[in-house]
């Protein structure tokens, strides 16, 4: 008896739930509106051809244009104009080599004049080497210049004619240049002669001063 009531009381509790939600479940779902998008459409717009112009025709055969023709200026070709550089190059000489100058710190050697019997300090009568009955002789090793350093950087050669006077000790006096190829070796070369030892000259057996003249060279071949 009690079994069967609890059947029933299960059976109604189902049949109620079953009514209750099965209409939820049974309903049937709304669909969703599909919403199409509209594409933009461009318009493009194409411009209108041109037309050709229609060329000007002058007729030369009136007086106007005859006299207009005639004063027109004469056209000019486009090409390029070639241009020589040697119309507008200018050989110009290299520049000298630096610090050329006069040398800074040379003495001025004074001189006598030449010629026999003529008279310097300290010295009497000087001789020319004609007037001597022995001339003057190398005594030891003849100091060579120095060979200016700009000159030979150059590479320039030279030549320095000096005078000098060999006194009765044979030490050398009062030189000066005669003549010279470049003013930068002058100072070498007297500097050089002053260092010359000599056996000094003779005349009646007894020493005498004497002038001489030599050319100093310089040459980078021999250096």
């Amino acid at each position: 008896m009690r079994r069967d009531l609890i059947i029933g009381i299960v059976v109604s509790v189902f049949l109620h739930g079953l009514f209750g939600f099965g209409g939820q479940i049974l309903k049937p779902k709304p669909k969703k509106a599909v919403v199409q998008e509209e594409t933009p459409a461009i318009e493009v717009l194409v411009p209108p051809p041109i037309e050709p112009e229609d060329a000007e025709v002058v007729d030369l055969t009136e007086p106007n244009n005859q006299e207009a023709a005639s004063l027109a200026p004469p056209s000019l070709t486009d090409v390029p104009s070639v241009v020589n550089l040697n119309d507008f190059t200018q050989a110009v000489q290299p520049p000298p080599p630096p610090n050329l100058g006069r040398p800074t710190g040379v003495m001025n050697i004074p001189a006598g004049r030449p010629g026999s019997g003529s008279v310097s300090s300290n010295i009497g009568n000087i001789f020319n080497l004609k007037d001597l009955d022995q001339v003057p002789q190398v005594r030891g090793v003849q100091a060579r210049p120095n060979y200016p350093f700009e000159m030979r950087r150059a590479g320039l050669n030279g030549e320095v004619v000096l005078r000098f006077v060999v006194d009765t000790n044979g030490d050398v006096r009062d030189v000066e240049v005669i003549r010279s190829s470049q003013r930068e070796f002058e100072s070498a070369a007297q500097q050089a002669v002053l260092k010359w030892k000599y056996k000094p000259g003779r005349k009646g057996g007894k020493p005498v001063a004497t002038r001489m003249q030599i050319p100093i060279v310089f040459n980078l071949n021999d250096e």
